[in-house]
């Protein structure tokens, strides 16, 4: 038994040298100053977080967190109704169901999004179709936009959802919902008096695995939405690429991450209570 105290070292070797120090190292990099033809200067100041406060950050900021709001309300909604059509289908369309569900995650995000962007696109299925059946249409509106951000945002992010919901579906007791309907209960009803509650912890889960990579996406956005709309996860690669201010850069990463933990935190908060 002595030598299993051991085992996780690996593990504990791989978190401080990939995910600790490189941490550290943005949190340093915060205080420091830009050099004048970018860089970092080792002259320590708090002029990063001052910024950080400007009505234009907070404004970028707050987009941010409306899209991921909505983006995880959206993929909810969207995967408890989902997660419950293949919890009560059949065996083997249930593994069918699940393969497609995975299948995505097989290809590379961009490539996704690219592939999104030709089908709306100019001259695309969707556009030739509206052409040939004579219904007028904007062609940018289809290209890029903010209604477009958010469907790239969910569909990329609804799996996230749906396995923990689909992994609750699998367990629940669906005799509580025919006990429900025998009391008078409609569907409506069952959803939010029985089905519901059952789902909180699943629920939680799956809003902080959609939330957090949502809150910091940057690539969505930046191919969807036509280099219009600006996000804190844009924000934060512009300042290192294109401004060439790291230590900006890394002032910005170090509140993402604060609000992201935060937002871990409250989740365990919540689930406890439930408890």
């Amino acid at each position: 038994m002595k030598g299993l105290r051991w085992l996780p070292l690996p593990a504990l070797i791989w978190f401080g040298l990939f995910i600790a120090v490189p941490l550290l190292l943005v949190f340093v990099v915060s205080f420091a100053t830009r050099g004048t033809y970018g860089g970092v200067e080792w002259t320590w100041t708090f002029d990063n977080y001052i910024k950080i406060f400007s009505s234009s950050y907070v404004l970028i900021f707050f987009e941010s967190i409306k899209l991921a709001t909505v983006t995880t309300v959206g993929c909810a909604v969207i995967g408890v109704f989902v997660a419950w059509a293949m919890a009560t289908a059949t065996p083997s369309r249930r593994y069918l169901y699940l393969c497609l569900l995975a299948l995505p995650f097989l290809t590379n995000l961009i490539i996704r999004i690219y592939a999104l962007r030709v089908f709306l696109g100019y001259e695309g299925p969707v556009q030739s179709v509206l052409t040939m059946l004579g219904i007028p249409f904007d062609p940018f509106a289809f290209s890029q936009g903010q209604s477009l951000v958010l469907y790239g945002m969910i569909t990329t992010y609804l799996p996230f959802m749906i396995f923990p919901l689909y992994g609750a579906f699998e367990k629940f007791d669906f005799n509580l919902v025919e006990a429900a309907q025998d009391l008078g209960a409609g569907p409506w009803k069952c959803l939010f008096s029985v089905i519901l509650p059952n789902l909180k912890r699943p629920l939680i889960n799956g809003s902080v695995l959609v939330f957090i990579p949502a809150m910091g996406e940057y690539v969505i956005p930046d191919l969807l939405g036509g280099a219009k709309t600006m996000l804190f996860g844009n924000l934060i690669t512009e300042r290192f690429l294109k401004s060439r201010d790291w230590p900006q850069g890394a002032a910005l990463s170090v509140l993402l991450i604060a609000v992201l933990l935060l937002v871990v935190f409250i989740s365990m908060r919540t689930e406890r209570k439930g408890e």
